[in-house]
């Protein structure tokens, strides 16, 4: 589809309002009213570890669905980031301050929150330690720690090359290298003219879409100075695929043809000379392959953190082993019983992204008090995920899928067409997204 032929103008205001705080963007609202009518007695004691998206929600749900529980959250960070809103920051369209809040903002008064993180898990015991060394106890334990970016295993990376004038960004770092990236962006589209090089990971990662939304929004930004065509821009994959739902992957493909960006299928980042702008690639089949670079935009392999990897909870063999071993329809660990996971942790497919948290939410609410009270798991989770996927400034798609029929979507909303490039899928990113997320923080939807 030509940028001239963007379906806008098929969506009404009317449309727009229905969309309300967003709140289809972060998964379908069936669950959204899952708390019992009434809250349910218990003087278990449960840990969230993690304080993030899936941990912050959980607390709040659980808080109002349980009376008399003693709930702990394990969290050292003092700041809530809004990531959903980095490549917003890195693609200038956002400052910085717009995706922070505090943690305390958002947390139960009722939970008591012990500013740690977790180095070692001990289910056999129902015990976690602390990396100050103090141990906790739990009947129950949620795991919402999220995942860890593994850039050493990038020869020469360091997250403090980001922004330095050495061409390097990454969206994913921290907010801080999300606003250095846009920095690194902008240095470069000064230049004039050279050759930008974008990146995947060879594991899963979280928010799947952001290098493509990277690679979109530098491409308006470089079409917008009337001299598109004195950049190079190239797309790495390690598998060769660009996405995973098949139909935007098909559509990934054409608008890169379109718009003239080289694909380089199973090239895998090895190694930076930041000093030098070379990065050097692995290719299947194929000896090392080193290019040099104007602008470089490192997307990191991912696992889960350490002291999961470490522990009996990761996944003992399969795809999965680097990552939190859960049923992935119930959420809960089928060797731990009383240890759940949720959000980025976990290890299956479709799972990283704040609106696959938002459908575990509720269903993750409803096994865990069905399981306090000795009853069966009534709820099921479906691999719903939702990517507003930014083609460029200005615009987006609303993409929503899941697990079934070879990954077909599941639209929230009849008047979106998820294969259509649109304004509205624009203004749901940039507005409306955000307070959907801090409802969701909250329980509340």
């Amino acid at each position: 589809m030509s940028q001239s032929t963007l379906p806008f103008e098929h969506v009404s205001r009317r449309d727009l309002l229905k969309l309300g705080a967003g709140a289809g963007v972060l998964g379908p609202l069936a669950l959204a009213a899952s708390t019992p009518a009434q809250a349910v007695n218990t003087n278990a004691r449960i840990i969230i570890v993690g304080a993030g998206a899936g941990g912050t929600a959980m607390a709040n749900r659980l808080t109002r669905a349980l009376n008399g529980a003693q709930i702990t959250i394990v969290d050292r960070r003092e700041r809530h980031h809004y990531q959903p809103g980095w490549t917003l920051v890195a693609s200038g369209v956002w400052s910085a301050s717009k995706a922070i809040t505090q943690t305390a903002d958002w947390l139960p008064r009722s939970v008591n929150w012990v500013k740690g993180m977790v180095a070692e898990y001990d289910p056999d015991t129902n015990r976690i330690r602390l990396d100050d060394g103090q141990t906790l106890e739990y009947d129950y334990l949620i795991v919402a720690s999220g995942l860890q970016l593994r850039y050493e295993r990038i020869q020469g990376m360091d997250v403090n090359l980001i922004g330095q004038g050495k061409g390097i960004g990454s969206v994913y770092a921290s907010i801080e290298a999300a606003a250095a990236t846009n920095t690194e962006i902008d240095r470069w589209i000064r230049q004039g003219s050279g050759t930008g090089l974008f990146t995947l990971a060879p594991t899963a990662i979280k928010c799947a879409g952001a290098p493509l939304k990277m690679t979109f929004t530098t491409l308006s930004r470089l079409e917008a100075t009337g001299r598109r065509d004195a950049y190079n821009v190239e797309f790495m994959t390690p598998s060769g695929g660009l996405f995973s739902q098949p139909q935007v992957h098909a559509f990934v493909r054409q608008r890169f043809e379109e718009q003239q960006v080289t694909r380089n299928d199973f090239y895998t980042l090895k190694a930076i000379d930041a000093d030098a702008k070379r990065a050097t690639f692995s290719v299947r089949d194929q000896a090392d392959v080193t290019r040099d670079y104007d602008f470089l935009h490192v997307v990191p392999p991912m696992t889960a953190p350490d002291a999961l990897l470490n522990s009996p909870l990761r996944f003992q063999e399969g795809p999965f082993v680097d990552w939190m071993e859960v049923n992935r329809e119930t959420l809960q660990n089928e060797r731990y019983p009383n240890v759940w996971g949720i959000g980025d942790v976990m290890g299956m497919a479709l799972n990283k992204t704040a609106a696959s948290v938002k459908m575990q939410a509720g269903v993750l609410e409803q096994n865990f008090v069905a399981h306090l009270q000795g009853r069966p798991l009534p709820a099921r989770h479906n691999g719903y995920t939702s990517c507003p996927l930014i083609t460029g400034i200005g615009k987006a798609m609303l993409v929503e899928f899941g697990w079934a029929d070879n990954m077909a979507m599941m639209p929230s909303f009849s008047f979106i067409d998820p294969m259509a490039e649109s304004w509205t899928a624009w203004v749901m990113k940039d507005r409306m997204l955000r307070p959907a997320y801090y409802a969701m923080l909250e329980g509340r939807i």
